[in-house]
C-alpha cells in the first residue's frame, strides 16, 4: 500500500510541476526534467513494492516447508522432505 501511496503523491506532484510550466515558458524544461525524475522515482517505488511481495511470497513457502518438516519429524516419517 505505500508504493500506491508514493504513487499518487508523484502523481500530485507531477500536476503541480506541469501547472507551473503553464505558467512561465522559461520553465518548462526544467518542468519535464523534474516530471521525468518523479515518473522514474514512481517506477522505482513500484519495483520496490514488488519485490517486497516476492519477497513476502517466498518467507510464506519456507514456513510451510518449515511446519511439513516437523510434521514429519514429529511423526518420525521416513521421508522428512517436503
Amino acid at each position: 500500500m505505500s508504493s500506491f501511496k508514493k504513487l499518487l503523491k508523484v502523481v500530485a506532484a507531477s500536476a503541480f510541476v506541469l501547472s507551473l510550466a503553464a505558467c512561465s515558458e522559461n520553465d518548462a524544461e526544467s518542468a519535464g526534467e523534474e516530471l521525468d525524475e518523479m515518473v522514474t522515482d514512481a517506477g522505482n517505488a513500484l519495483e520496490d513494492g514488488g519485490d517486497k511481495i516476492g519477497d513476502m511470497a517466498n518467507d510464506a513457502g519456507n514456513a510451510v516447508e518449515d511446519a511439513c518438516e516437523d510434521v514429519k519429524e514429529g511423526v518420525e516419517a521416513e521421508d522428512d522432505d517436503c
